[in-house]
């Protein structure tokens, strides 16, 4: 059988994708990578050739990041198992970790803080109420639509995410201000965080509610994001724990490996802790000793 790309084999991959119930995101982002890879490949069969110099077009003529090369060739690996052309896989682009997270990527606790107090300042008690339940629960803004009602009434959220089940318990104080603003808003069941019509709030909506927010909060946009929460949350909780191990159930990651990437410190934490390691005597200390 002719290894080509045809609509009818694009059908087959979403059809598997739906059978292992990969969420509808991730199954248009799946869809939308093989379709460029159908687009590239043309008529041509598919071989490990063809996906060696893919994979070099993605680099030297798309430009894109590593990251986003490694993530075509996740679902280039995926599509080709579905087909059953396992002798097909190409690897991987290997990443060298940082020791420690970008400045200009992490949110700190202050700046957090200011955030609610300018949502709360400008009387928008939705989102102020919505970066709270992200930054101390730590959940992906794909399950805000878990935060019910009726799980404030057992002070905990069962998140139901990529097959896998896990209980999300709530701060104390989260299930009281949840709970007051339901009353306030009228809200007797389902979804705590939802648009005018009704709906639970999506993705685009609250990227674009909280990018506002970060200019009036004096806040760099670029680290107003929704998952930049679950990090902080991440880097407070391992601060006072210590554990990883938990962390990464709470997070609900298949793989400690994962979660380290959430705990680093940043450049400025890092720094202090070199300069308290005091590891370097300078010519004054080395004239005093001798």
């Amino acid at each position: 059988m002719e290894r080509v790309i045809t609509k009818e084999k694009i059908e087959q991959f979403h059809q598997r994708l739906i059978c292992t119930e990969k969420s509808s995101q991730t199954i248009r982002k799946y869809l939308r990578d093989i379709r460029k890879l159908q687009q590239y490949a043309g008529d041509r069969e598919v071989s490990k050739e063809l996906l060696v110099s893919y994979k070099a077009y993605l680099e030297q003529k798309c430009h894109y990041k590593v990251s986003s090369i490694n993530s075509y060739l996740a679902v280039v690996n995926h599509f080709c198992a579905c087909m059953g052309w396992n002798d097909l896989r190409v690897k991987m682009i290997r990443i060298q970790q940082d020791a420690f997270a970008p400045e200009n990527r992490e949110m700190t606790q202050e700046e957090y803080a200011r955030l609610i107090r300018t949502a709360q300042h400008q009387g928008n008690e939705k989102l102020s109420c919505l970066i709270q339940t992200l930054g101390s629960t730590g959940i992906r803004i794909s399950e805000l639509r878990h935060i019910t009602v009726e799980s404030l009434r057992f002070g905990m959220a069962e998140i139901h995410n990529k097959g896998k089940m896990r209980r999300i318990l709530y701060p104390g104080e989260l299930q009281k201000l949840l709970k007051k603003y339901a009353k306030k808003e009228k809200i007797e069941s389902g979804p705590i965080f939802r648009s005018r019509s009704g709906k639970p709030l999506d993705r685009s909506n609250i990227w674009r509610m909280m990018k506002r927010l970060s200019h009036a909060a004096k806040v760099d946009a670029a680290k107003v994001y929704p998952h930049s929460m679950r990090h902080l949350f991440a880097r407070c909780f391992y601060k006072i724990k210590k554990d990883i191990a938990k962390l990464a159930d709470v997070l609900g990651h298949s793989s400690i490996e994962i979660t380290r990437i959430y705990i680093k410190s940043t450049g400025r934490e890092h720094k202090r802790q070199l300069d308290s390691m005091r590891l370097v005597i300078g010519d004054g200390e080395q004239k005093k000793t001798t």
